[in-house]
């Protein structure tokens, strides 16, 4: 009997072990190609310069300062009230019916498409509201969207505490407030920023979502009032009409590099802030 389910435990690990370097090759031979035929296309000019003719020739400055005004925009937003709601519902709320409810809409917004956030977005945000196309509207509509995220990832992150922490806090005499403040939320400041940043991965390569809500305008964006045009919109514009091949790959590079560049800052943070924890 043990024999055999050790061998059954052998093929399942196989069989997983099988279709994990599958996903692997597939990802690799995806960003080898984006990134091979893109860097022919990057350079110095192509960073700093304006775009012209659409897009078809010059460069992305104004694209890329609107990707990063939409995205930290968006983070700005949402990460703080993630946060303090994923507080609340491990923390304050009692168990039961309404926390059920709260925690399955979460779970149902994660899932909602894109196009009916830049929906709601544009008959809210932009029209309702008078915001029109505006970095502010495709700020506000992409917070929305990465906040299941952010509040399912922290509220994970918060349950992971040993209750022992809160109960010694307590005991000791310290409020509620900063047994969370200062013995509950510094263990669990990894998960959280992990959230953070699986929330902007999101957000900087949302499309739909921004289209509608940022518009997508080729000029330097000066507030958040101006509408401007991110770089997956940039990506979906050139690619869809065919206006620069070169350019599409080599935007699309950008924006992996990008990501790349932000993943790998998180990290280093991360690491760092368990180093200061004592977990390595």
């Amino acid at each position: 009997m043990i024999r055999k389910n050790k061998v059954v435990q052998g093929i399942v690990f196989s069989i997983i072990g099988l279709f994990t370097l599958i996903t692997m090759i597939i990802l690799i031979v995806i960003v080898f190609h984006i990134i091979s035929n893109g860097l022919k296309g990057i350079s110095l000019s192509f960073i700093l310069q304006y775009p012209e003719e659409m897009g078809k020739s010059g460069g992305i400055f104004p694209v890329i300062v609107g990707t990063l005004y939409v995205t930290l925009l968006a983070v700005i937003i949402a990460a703080p009230v993630g946060v303090l709601a994923a507080i609340y519902l491990t923390e304050y709320a009692k168990k039961g019916k309404i926390v059920e409810v709260i925690r399955f809409g979460t779970e149902t917004l994660a899932g909602i498409p894109s196009i009916i956030y830049g929906l709601f977005g544009f008959a809210f945000f932009v029209i309702a509201l008078g915001f029109r196309w505006s970095i502010l509207s495709g700020a506000l509509t992409l917070s929305i969207m990465i906040l299941p995220t952010i509040i399912r990832t922290s509220e994970e992150a918060i349950k992971t505490v040993p209750m022992s922490f809160r109960e010694g806090s307590l005991a000791l005499g310290a409020t509620k407030w900063q047994t969370i403040a200062k013995v509950v939320v510094p263990p669990a400041m990894p998960g959280i920023l992990t959230g953070v940043i699986l929330g902007v991965g999101r957000a900087i390569g949302e499309t739909a979502a921004v289209l509608l809500t940022a518009g997508s305008s080729l000029n330097f964006p000066t507030s958040i009032f101006s509408p401007t045009r991110t770089m997956s919109v940039h990506l979906y514009i050139l690619s869809s009409e065919g206006l620069s091949k070169l350019n599409s790959y080599a935007t699309a590079t950008l924006l992996i590099l990008i990501v790349f560049i932000i993943n790998t800052f998180a990290n280093m943070i991360i690491r760092r802030y368990n180093r200061i924890l004592g977990r390595g």
